[in-house]
């Protein structure tokens, strides 16, 4: 009796291994047909979006350090510091899909020159008032959601539109933020 209940025991066991075994391949095999899997290499506008995307979040850093030195507001320290979390979420897909990453770890360093640019202009006018250095926090977080959208549309890697939709949903409650200091100070 204990021989035919460990038989039974045993043949379902190597049952719902073979079931399992067989349901793990389907879905691996599905997900390979879905968008993403990391596995596929990345087309050269996603490459570019990326280190692009990376280099953004470090300007509105930067700007949000330098603005907090100047007028001692810790929205902008607080929200500098999830610019870094935003900076280190884009060099990890940068590292796992073997980019080099050619953001600088100077504040105020960039290599394209549009950013450059702007992070002086930004910093001019945030120096100007406290009021206007909300209003450039506003700008960056405004830039940053319309090129989240960009990036998001032009991907079919999950593991990108993942990382852009959180960044997305975090300028979003930056602007939020933004919007509610210069509210208060009008």
């Amino acid at each position: 009796m204990k021989i035919k209940m460990s038989l039974v025991f045993v043949s379902v066991m190597v049952i719902a291994l073979c079931v399992s075994a067989f349901v793990f391949t389907e879905a691996s095999a599905a997900q390979g047909s879905r968008k993403g899997t990391g596995i596929v290499p990345l087309t050269e506008a996603e490459k570019t979006t990326l280190l692009f995307m990376r280099e953004e979040e470090k300007l509105a850093r930067d700007v949000y350090i330098m603005m907090y030195e100047i007028w001692h507001s810790t929205v902008f320290s607080n929200i500098a510091v999830s610019e870094q979390r935003h900076m280190d979420a884009l060099k990890n897909l940068i590292d796992k899909y073997g980019l080099e990453d050619s953001a600088s770890s100077e504040i105020g360093v960039f290599n394209d020159e549009k950013l450059k640019l702007l992070y002086s202009e930004l910093i001019d006018k945030g120096k100007q008032s406290l009021l206007d250095a909300f209003e450039v926090g506003k700008m960056i977080e405004e830039l940053d959601i319309s090129d989240l959208e960009a990036a998001m549309a032009e991907t079919n890697k999950v593991d990108l539109d993942r990382v852009y939709a959180n960044l997305l949903s975090g300028s979003e409650n930056h602007l939020s933020a933004f919007n509610s200091q210069i509210e208060s100070l009008n």
